[in-house]
């Protein structure tokens, strides 16, 4: 799944959102922000490369690890709560149990309050880990895929705090995290165009986002990244293809403000520039003949 000039770290809209919000709703509330972090036990695990030999401690410290994604601590939240968790998910060392139990905790954490903005940032991040395990070793039900998408498109729709790299207090990024999420439920071959409509309104809505705030940290070549393969899954004409770019490019309504038109005309081109260049050098003829020009028209659109 590489892409040419990215390196990726490490895609009914209401009626999904819906359907995960009434799902949640029988789950109990994932554990609060006052919940004890377990740090001296994931140093002592990362201090071991992970090496957890107790299968039991092992799922229950990954459970436990949840509480640190809502730190104010980078390293606490970033080194070791989702550096153990992702190294557990990605050498198949959790659990069924424990991956569903990932899953509801941080589907609900979508959601929850979050007044320093690291709690939702940061559970999506892990959820793009929980969908990856699904994609490669399949563990979830139709009907829980699908709440799957309802909490990633949901969230990624209501991102409105933009702040990315911060020297003292490390990444929030929630549009960037959001859209790994989208990848691996881009790359998921159990997921159709159902799942895949909702996840391209959700997309389109954060490539220039109302306002004025200017990308600068990779959004952009993050949120390309789920199109790119939604675009190989033939789940879409290339007719659908060229109504969603119309749209993306199209100019708003009114005529808003000076700094507002420019950070959308940045924003646009940090996500089309290098979608252009993937696309143009794809192996595959049908996806590159259906978006380059398309791509081209865009660039053009956006820079009127």
């Amino acid at each position: 799944m590489q892409l040419t000039s990215l390196a990726l770290r490490t895609a009914a809209a209401a009626a999904l959102a819906a359907s995960w919000l009434a799902g949640t709703a029988c789950h109990a509330a994932p554990p609060s922000a006052a919940s004890a972090c377990p740090t001296a036990a994931l140093r002592a695990a990362k201090a071991a490369k992970w090496q957890v030999d107790d299968s039991a401690r092992r799922q229950a410290l990954a459970l436990q690890a949840v509480s640190c994604l809502a730190s104010p601590d980078p390293v606490e939240r970033d080194e070791l709560a989702f550096e153990g968790l992702q190294t557990w998910m990605r050498t198949d060392k959790l659990d069924t149990a424990a991956l569903q139990e990932l899953r509801t905790r941080l589907s609900a954490q979508l959601q929850a309050p979050d007044p320093q903005g690291f709690a939702r940032p940061f559970a999506a991040l892990v959820l793009a880990d929980v969908a990856r395990v699904d994609r490669i070793k399949p563990y979830l039900s139709a009907e829980q895929r699908a709440q799957l998408v309802g909490a990633a498109t949901g969230y990624l729709r209501g991102v409105a705090d933009y702040r990315g790299f911060d020297e003292k207090q490390g990444w929030r990024h929630g549009v960037a995290h959001a859209a790994d999420i989208m990848l691996q439920l881009a790359l998921n071959p159990a997921l159709g165009r159902a799942e895949h409509e909702p996840m391209l309104a959700a997309i389109a809505g954060q490539v220039a986002p109302p306002g004025e705030h200017f990308y600068r940290y990779g959004e952009g070549e993050r949120l390309m990244a789920p199109i790119f393969y939604l675009s190989r899954a033939r789940t879409l004409e290339c007719a659908d293809w060229d109504a969603w770019f119309a749209g993306l490019a199209a100019r708003p309504t009114s005529a808003g403000a000076q700094q507002a038109a420019l950070a959308r005309k940045h924003n646009l081109n940090g996500f089309l520039q290098p979608l252009y260049v993937n696309i143009s050098e794809s192996k595959d003829e049908a996806q590159r003949n259906c978006l380059k020009p398309l791509l081209l028209r865009a660039l053009k659109q956006a820079a009127e």
